[in-house]
């Protein structure tokens, strides 16, 4: 009998442990649930405060622009150089809920328009190889130490036609063979980003392409007030810029240099002939905003490219975390 009860109550005990075992399981699964609802609402309200700020900023950075185009059609100079007020970066800026803004403004015209390789055939009315454009594009490529064939593949990405430009060329029998297999769009880039899609072109050409290349609208000029040196240098068959950039740099920091006169003194003929036309200038309409939202442990950025046409700045183009 006494065996019994003893039974009994070893089975009782084990039974309770058991279940206060499973209740602090489950209490633990429920805070710790509740815990990870918190934080992912926090950071949802975060993230949409960030994109409210970002807005703010890029509206701020749109009237900076709006007020540089007044400002510069009642003056003399009419230039888009680093010494004007868009040039500045944002510093930190504190915001409620102990966050902060920054951002700057870069003018996009400073870099080469991928877009710029294919020019608009007047008979077919399709885009077709710029043999300029695709000589200046070979130059810069190597100046990057990058291969030049990759000119012909991005021109093969953007023409109408499906022919392969040359032996470099890619159309599409060269994806359609990937997996998950795709085609040429045949059309401008829309973003930089688009030539990690590129067969071939990995991720450190891409980085050490991208500060240089910009996806404007096919005919575009470079400004030569802000484009890179190497840029300048691949414009032409001299490299005389990127051989004095300390110089370069201390120049602009005082006015437009190179200007158009000062780019083209000393050309050849053969240089001045592939610049003939709306090829460079010293003003720009495009320019990227690229604003950093930080609110408590999170983070947001906005990459926006603003459009101006006299003092009406609009956003063409918004993404979140990559330009």
């Amino acid at each position: 009998m006494n065996r019994s009860l003893r039974h009994q109550r070893g089975v009782a005990l084990i039974t309770a442990v058991l279940v206060v075992s499973l209740a602090t399981i489950l209490a633990v699964d429920v805070a710790f649930n509740a815990y990870l609802d918190q934080r992912r609402s926090a950071t949802a309200f975060a993230l949409d405060q960030g994109f409210e700020i970002a807005l703010g900023a890029e509206a701020w950075a749109a009237d900076i622009l709006a007020t540089d185009a007044k400002q510069g059609g009642k003056s003399k100079s009419q230039t888009d150089d680093f010494t004007e007020a868009w040039a500045t970066p944002i510093p930190p800026i504190p915001v409620d809920d102990g966050g902060e803004v920054q951002g700057q403004l870069e003018d996009m015209q400073g870099r080469f328009n991928l877009n710029n390789l294919v020019m608009q055939d007047a008979k077919s009315n399709k885009l077709v190889r710029n043999p300029v454009a695709v000589k200046q594009f070979e130059r810069l490529l190597g100046l990057l130490e990058l291969e030049d064939k990759w000119a012909a593949v991005i021109v093969d990405w953007i023409d109408t036609d499906v022919e392969t430009e040359g032996t470099n060329g890619a159309e599409d029998s060269a994806y359609s063979s990937l997996t998950p297999a795709y085609r040429t769009p045949n059309m401008p880039i829309t973003r930089t980003s688009e030539l990690l899609a590129i067969a071939g072109f990995d991720l450190a050409r891409y980085r050490k392409l991208e500060p240089y290349v910009a996806a404007l609208p096919v005919g575009t000029t470079i400004n030569v007030c802000t484009a890179s040196f190497e840029l300048l240098d691949a414009l032409t068959s001299k490299r005389q810029w990127s051989n004095a950039k300390r110089s370069n740099n201390s120049t602009r920091k005082q006015r437009c240099f190179p200007t158009v006169a000062d780019f083209e003194a000393g050309l050849d003929d053969n240089d001045k002939a592939d610049l003939k036309g709306k090829v460079i200038g010293q003003t720009s309409n495009y320019f990227r905003a690229s604003i950093l939202v930080t609110i408590g442990t999170s983070q947001f950025t906005l990459y926006s490219l603003l459009h101006r046409e006299q003092s009406q700045v609009r956003p063409i183009l918004r993404s979140a975390g990559t330009p």
